[in-house]
């Protein structure tokens, strides 16, 4: 009895002690150590394990990395210790205890510098829809009755109809031209809902009073808007606008791309933001034969498409290097976006908070204007903003993206990373293999 009581107060005493020790810095410090390590080629990074131990370490490919200079080095971790790099590539550093136990093992990418043009500059959006768009329904009188022909044939908010009859559609017209030449005919409709298409039979109903024929749907093929330009890649010919997907206006939901163009655009004026009021930049789109760019995509971290030629009006007619997502910190940084006219300026803001992010996701930053200038002139951060580079220890780092309704100098902002990837620019430099897409 007295050595099971005995044995009972170890236990406790071992639980205590093991709590104890999970709340040391040493503890903490060692399970937080990372387990990859990403540098650009030339870059170098520090790192700190204090431990009162003595260990060995080891690169597995000493023509990629070296460990304070060196491809072996006894380390007291007392101390930092550097990992240099030398050459793309992947490797591995091993922290062996008596020169024998790994007791943590890191791996080591060396990825090549990317350097892209920062943007800034106020855009014209032209975005033609892959298909069109069913943003409604409306009834079409039939007698004493009303129906909506396309509701009753399982159309539905969000679809998008992309063939007629096996014609391929791509603007509102078209679908007006088929109902019109078909009197009433019962239609072949093919829609896309989701990622799968989906087929069923629409008849038109004549409308007595207006005397024409009528779907009862409510459709569109376009959308436009002012945003910002983020970067510009003049190896690639490629872009990277607004931070954030362009969805319609009325389902909210994100529009599929069917083409479309960025254009030049001049801010004429500002409403200022307020709590609970977002302000916005009023501008207007001009030379609009003079197209900037095409878009290809249109994903969560904003436009991407061709550009042919770099930007003119902007601030930098140089490329600057871009940092991955682990480089940003929270402190001071600049944003670069037009508040009058075509005027490309710089403005302070600070990074507030970073999410830590391993995966693509939208809310990378928290920022808050700073500048007495910005917030004179805007009150913060205002709608067509969107996209405005933020730049940090002169690096590209990423894009804004949202405002907070309830505090106009403060919102949201992307990494660039992300953006880049978007682009295709990352697939290109290789950097893409240590990160996956979370949406399709």
């Amino acid at each position: 009895m007295r050595e099971k009581q005995k044995r009972k107060w170890w236990g406790i005493v071992l639980v205590g002690f093991l709590i104890w020790a999970s709340m040391t810095p040493t503890f903490q410090q060692f399970t937080s150590f990372p387990r990859e390590l990403r540098l650009i080629s030339g870059d170098q990074e520090q790192l700190r394990l204090t431990m009162p131990a003595t260990v060995m370490a080891d690169i597995a490919d000493p023509h990629v990395a070296a460990i304070n200079g060196k491809s072996r080095a006894q380390l007291d971790l007392h101390h930092p210790f550097t990992v240099m790099t030398k050459h793309r590539g992947q490797t591995r550093l091993t922290l062996r205890l008596f020169g024998r136990i790994p007791i943590k093992t890191l791996q080591v990418r060396v990825l090549p510098e990317i350097r892209v043009i920062p943007g800034g500059q106020s855009i014209g959006v032209k975005l033609q829809s892959a298909g069109v768009m069913v943003v409604g329904h409306h009834l079409v009188s039939q007698g004493d009755e009303a129906i909506s022909p396309g509701e009753k044939a399982d159309i539905r908010v969000g679809d998008y109809i992309v063939r007629i009859n096996d014609q391929p559609i791509q603007n509102v017209n078209q679908v007006s031209t088929i109902v019109r030449k078909t009197f009433g005919q019962p239609l072949k409709v093919t829609v896309v809902r989701g990622d799968r298409e989906r087929e069923t039979t629409l008849t038109p109903v004549f409308n007595k009073r207006e005397g024409i024929y009528r779907i009862g749907l409510y459709i569109r093929d376009s959308a436009a808007g002012v945003g910002t330009l983020t970067f510009y890649d003049p190896v690639r010919k490629v872009y990277g606008a607004l931070g954030h997907v362009i969805s319609d206006m009325d389902t909210g939901q994100p529009i599929r791309v069917g083409g479309g163009t960025i254009i030049h655009s001049s801010v004429t004026s500002i409403q200022k933001g307020e709590s609970g009021e977002p302000g916005e930049k009023r501008a207007i789109f001009f030379q609009e034969h003079h197209v900037l760019g095409s878009i290809r995509r249109n994903t969560p971290f904003g436009i991407f498409g061709k550009m042919e030629r770099s930007p003119d009006k902007g601030l930098y007619n140089r490329t600057v290097p871009v940092a991955l997502a682990e480089e940003v910190k929270e402190g001071p940084a600049q944003i670069l976006t037009v508040v009058e006219g075509q005027k490309v300026e710089r403005y302070n803001i600070e990074i507030v908070h970073v999410v830590h992010q391993k995966y693509p996701a939208t809310k990378g930053m928290i920022i808050k204007i700073t500048d007495p200038r910005l917030l004179k002139s805007t009150g913060g951060i205002v709608q067509g903003m969107s996209g405005s580079p933020i730049l940090q220890n002169g690096k590209l780092i990423g894009a804004v993206t949202h405002v907070f309704v309830n505090d106009p100098t403060s919102g949201y902002g992307t990494l660039i990373e992300w953006m880049l990837q978007d682009a295709g620019v990352l697939q290109v430099a290789g950097l893409q293999e240590t990160r996956s897409l979370f949406y399709h």
